[in-house]
């Protein structure tokens, strides 16, 4: 009879409690709030950069579980006031978990400028590319801001065990031929650059002549190895400028003028 009435006590318990006594599992995929980000933020872009000749654009990258780091960087972001634009390059979250999505959306959102995320390797963990996709949006995607067209590129092959393309070798060549006419120059932007350890090093040549396929290239942008430096991994002209990660206290910004472009490291 004890035994009865404490189960039964428990049970009473529990169907008393709010809805705030259980948590939803760290891999639930079934996310509230904004979705599809990138597609409506990449509206915006694309409208206020309309015909505008010089662009101004922060490249952030690898902020992870950094969160007072990330929260400070964003301030120092929001404390610029001419920025068209942002770029998160990827590993917005450690782990994949769906609360961890979810703790980077808020900080993001706290951005004055409009911004778009890359997914990283880190995102892919677990559950991370169905949180992803539901929250951001498509591994690869495209938009135009003052005539210069901004392909991100998926290049995490080391998540997918190098059976899926990545890079989508097809992706990139459709980006090279839609809506030639709305733009003259092109900076690809990837998470994971070639040679390093998540690149599918096999495909790092082709890589370079799809490269090569976009009309005047300026020059590529990554994250991923936590660093603010420039490489060039062929051996020629092409540029890879990396981004340091939310825990070392730096971004990029980029300034895009007629006659080309000027980078800037900001330690915040």
């Amino acid at each position: 009879m004890t035994r009865r009435l404490t189960l039964l006590a428990a049970t009473l318990l529990l169907l008393g409690c709010n809805d705030h006594l259980f948590d939803t599992h760290p891999y639930d995929v079934d996310i509230n709030g904004a979705c599809d980000i990138n597609a409506r933020q990449v509206g915006r872009i694309e409208a206020a950069c309309e015909g505008k000749d010089t662009l101004r654009v922060a490249m952030i990258s690898d902020t992870h579980l950094w969160h007072s780091d990330m929260e400070d960087e964003i301030r120092s972001i929001n404390a610029r006031a001419n920025l068209d634009f942002v770029v998160h390059l990827g590993d917005v979250t450690d782990t994949g978990t769906t609360k961890e999505f979810l703790w980077a959306r808020n900080i993001l959102g706290k951005l004055r400028a409009p911004y778009v995320t890359l997914l990283g390797n880190h995102d892919m963990l677990a559950t991370g590319r169905q949180s992803f996709s539901k929250m951001f949006g498509k591994p690869d995607f495209s938009f135009i801001a003052g005539r210069i067209k901004f392909v991100c590129v998926n290049t995490n092959a080391a998540e997918y065990a190098h059976i899926a393309a990545a890079p989508d070798f097809d992706f990139m060549e459709r980006e090279t031929m839609s809506r030639a006419e709305d733009f003259d120059r092109t900076v690809v932007l990837m998470h994971a650059p070639p040679y390093c350890e998540q690149f599918d090093n096999n495909v790092a040549r082709p890589f370079r002549y799809y490269l090569s396929r976009f009309p005047n290239l300026l020059f590529c942008v990554y994250g991923h190895m936590h660093e603010t430096t420039v490489r060039y991994p062929y051996d020629d002209d092409l540029a890879f400028y990396g981004v340091g990660c939310a825990n070392k206290r730096q971004y990029r910004v980029f300034t895009f003028t007629p006659d080309g472009y000027e980078k800037e490291t900001v330690s915040f």
